[in-house]
């Protein structure tokens, strides 16, 4: 491959890392602790919504995020010609 497009490739990752982890933050850390009042008005299965996110939610998210990193790397693997 060229260092062009290697550059290109990388620069791409990056950019999905950078989306998929400001979710992941925003998910854990804001919904989970900082507006964790807010949510809490609002009820899941019985449960508060700040505190499904600070316990479960935002382990489903992350799994959630990891199915999307890798589709969208087999997707930019096939835009460069790198798939198997």
């Amino acid at each position: 491959m060229q260092t062009e497009l290697r550059k290109k490739y990388w620069k791409q990752n990056l950019v999905y890392l950078a989306v998929l982890l400001a979710i992941w933050f925003l998910v854990s850390y804001g919904c989970g602790i900082l507006w964790v009042a807010q949510l809490n008005t609002i009820r899941l299965g019985g449960f508060k919504l700040g505190f499904w996110f600070a316990q479960q939610g935002a382990v489903y998210v992350f799994v959630l995020l990891i199915f999307v990193y890798v589709a969208l790397m087999n997707r930019l693997d096939k835009k460069y010609n790198l798939d198997e």
